[in-house]
């Protein structure tokens, strides 16, 4: 018989807002749309070898993700399924199917990818391996927008850039009611075999299996409806218009049909990395590269330069406590604060430069 108290896991469910009632009790499975699930299905089963050749490269060693399954299930469900503790990495889609979307990794294979990434023992989820984890979850995501694009032409699918969290199972903010959620098996090559989990909302899968499903539908149509369409030269004839193929003024068009009007597609400016593009960078994995990092800046008079000497001090553009730059081949890339490593100084990252920005900087 329960004593009134709470548990330290609806403790913090309620100081995050999540849903305490739905931390405990079994929960059964739940059915959705079985053709969304099937145009699901199928996508994901084309596109996991191209992801396992991206987190092989990655990881300098085989890496294989396979067996994705889908079940349709609520939060109770899944977080009887999870680990206690997890990497919950945020991936929504921002446009073409915008939604939900996350993977969620046990903290123990997260620890796993990150050694393998950064070659590292013992290594902890701190903000350099979270981020390294992001990494892998952009890879995955980008891989599947590249398919989704091919397989439904919409070219304006993207995502926003994943962000990792190490949290408790129960803290993890998944999408409400019903849920389409897929388990793959993911072998690092250790004869260990894991789990990783990704999560679509609703409304993202029901439009990702729409959109599928009539692209499909839309293949097979396409040759019928192009016998259809009748010769313009002998169509205007039969119907009275000229061979000129101008239309007599106020004559009008009397028993034509409406025109096929389409709206004009425009190609997404946003770059994805294809499997060969992500083979050709492999290439150059192993290439050093200056990596500085920069405290901060002045400028001087020739004058005030030759008259420094020992003890002169250089008041930099800086303020104490504000993050250094971190610079490759003298372009910035990162922010980071210093601190000590025994009797080293080092650099923590902790901010990555958008790509935006990168690329304003090598203008």
């Amino acid at each position: 018989m329960s004593d009134g108290a709470l548990s330290q896991a609806e403790i913090d469910a309620l100081l995050l807002g999540v849903d305490s009632s739905s931390l405990g009790g079994a929960a059964k499975e739940l059915s959705g749309d079985d053709g969304e699930r099937k145009a699901l299905q199928k996508l994901l089963n084309d596109t996991c070898q191209n992801q396992s050749n991206a987190l092989s490269t990655m990881a300098g060693s085989d890496v294989v993700l396979s067996d994705p399954s889908i079940s349709f299930m609520n939060r109770d469900r899944l977080v009887e399924l999870l680990p206690d503790m997890v990497v919950a990495v945020k991936a929504d889609f921002s446009s073409g199917f915008p939604g939900d979307h996350l993977f969620i990794i046990g903290e123990d294979t997260a620890k796993s990818l990150a050694t393998m990434i950064n070659k590292e023992e013992n290594i902890e989820l701190d903000t350099m391996s979270l981020s390294m984890i992001g990494e892998v979850a952009s890879q995955l995501v980008g891989t599947q927008i590249t398919a989704l694009t091919k397989a439904t032409n919409n070219t304006a699918i993207a995502s926003v850039s994943p962000e990792a969290t190490n949290v408790p199972k129960a803290l993890v903010a998944l999408p409400g009611e019903t849920f389409p959620c897929v388990e793959y098996d993911l072998d690092l090559g250790n004869g260990q075999h894991q789990k990783l989990w990704e999560v679509y909302g609703a409304n993202v899968s029901h439009a990702i299996g729409a959109a599928l499903n009539g692209s499909a539908a839309s293949a097979k149509k396409t040759p019928a409806a192009a016998q259809q369409q009748p010769a313009i030269g002998a169509g205007m004839q039969g119907m009275g218009m000229p061979m000129g193929g101008m239309m007599p003024m106020g004559g009008g068009m009397s028993g034509m049909g409406s025109a096929n009007v389409q709206a004009v597609q425009f190609p997404n400016l946003m770059t994805q990395v294809t499997s060969q593009e992500q083979a050709n960078i492999a290439l150059i994995m192993d290439v050093y590269m200056e990596m500085t990092v920069e405290l901060g800046r002045t400028k001087k008079l020739i004058k005030e330069i030759l008259g420094m000497g020992e003890g002169t001090i250089i008041e930099l553009d800086k303020l104490a406590g504000e993050p250094v730059d971190i610079l490759v081949n003298h372009k910035l890339i990162a922010k980071g604060e210093v601190v000590v490593i025994d009797e080293n100084f080092g650099v923590r990252v902790t901010e990555i430069v958008s790509p935006t920005e990168r690329m304003s900087g090598m203008a």
